[in-house]
C-alpha cells in the first residue's frame, strides 16, 4: 500500500512540463472557474455556519459545571465540522462539473503516453462525460459523508481524536485520487468496472489525493493549480496501470 501511495504521489513529477508540452492549458480554464467560485461560496457559506453548529453542540451539555470549556470545544469541533464537509463538497462538485474537459486533458496525455488510443476505447459525448462525473461523484459524495460523521465525532475523544484527523484525511484523499483517476477509466471501463478498478488500486488513488489535498491547504493559488496538477498525474499514472492490467507495453 506505501509504495502505490508513493507512486500516486511521484507520479506529480513533470506534471507541470507535461501540461506546457501538450498545450493543455486552455483546457483548465473553466475548471478552473469553477473550482474558484465554488471555493467563494462554499467558504462564505462555512463562515456563516460554523458559530451555529457550535452553539448546537454546546446545548446538548446540561448541566452547568464545565459549561464554559464545552463551548469552546463545541464552537472548535463545529468549525471543523464545517471546514470537512465543505471540503468534501466543494471537492466533488468540482470533480463532477469538470468532467468534459478533464476527460479531453487525459485523452491526450493517454495518447502522448501510449502513442495512441485503444481501438475499442469507449466514444462519449460531453453530455455523457458530465452525467458519468456526476453520477460517480455523487455515489462517492454520499459514501464519504457515511464515513466523515462517525469519523468527525471521535474529536470529542482526546487523543483518539489525533488518529481520527489523519484517517479524515486520507479518506479525502482516496476520494479526490478516484475522481481523477475516472477521467481516464471513462473511456475504458464501464461505471461498475471503474469502481473495482480504483478500489484494486487504493494506494495510488490515496497518492493522488494527498497531493491534491495540499494544494488546498495553499491560500488562492491551491484551488487553481489543484486540477491541472492533479488530472495530470492522475492521467499518466491510470494509463499506465491500464497498460499494466491490459498487457500492453508504454511506448
Amino acid at each position: 500500500m506505501i509504495k502505490n501511495i508513493l507512486s500516486g504521489i511521484s507520479a506529480y513529477a513533470g506534471a507541470f512540463s507535461l501540461i506546457s508540452r501538450l498545450k493543455l492549458g486552455k483546457y483548465f480554464v473553466i475548471p478552473i472557474v469553477i473550482s474558484v467560485l465554488t471555493a467563494t461560496i462554499i467558504g462564505f457559506t462555512a463562515y456563516g455556519l460554523s458559530d451555529t453548529i457550535g452553539q448546537f453542540l454546546a446545548k446538548i451539555w446540561i448541566w452547568d459545571w464545565g459549561k464554559e470549556t464545552v463551548t469552546t470545544i463545541a464552537s472548535f469541533v463545529g468549525a471543523i465540522f464545517v471546514l470537512v464537509i465543505g471540503l468534501i463538497v466543494y471537492k466533488h462538485i468540482i470533480l463532477a462539473l469538470s468532467a468534459p474537459f478533464m476527460s479531453a486533458v487525459s485523452e491526450k496525455i493517454e495518447i502522448h503516453v501510449n502513442g495512441s488510443l485503444k481501438v475499442n476505447h469507449r466514444k462519449t459525448t460531453f453530455q455523457q462525460q458530465l452525467w458519468r462525473g456526476i453520477r460517480i461523484n455523487s455515489r462517492n459524495l454520499v459514501k464519504e459523508l457515511l464515513i466523515t460523521i462517525p469519523i468527525l465525532l471521535l474529536k470529542f475523544i482526546p487523543l483518539v481524536n489525533i488518529f481520527s484527523t489523519i484517517l479524515l484525511f486520507l479518506l479525502q484523499a482516496y476520494y479526490a485520487g478516484f475522481g481523477n483517476m475516472d477521467y481516464t477509466l471513462e473511456r475504458h471501463l464501464n461505471y461498475e468496472e471503474s469502481i473495482n478498478f480504483v478500489g484494486k488500486n487504493k494506494g495510488v488513488s490515496i497518492g493522488n489525493g494527498i497531493v491534491f489535498m495540499v494544494c488546498l491547504l495553499i491560500p488562492v493559488i491551491g484551488i487553481i493549480i489543484v486540477l491541472p496538477l492533479s488530472v495530470t498525474a492522475a492521467s499518466v499514472k491510470t494509463v499506465e496501470l491500464l497498460n499494466i492490467e491490459n498487457e500492453r507495453p508504454i511506448l
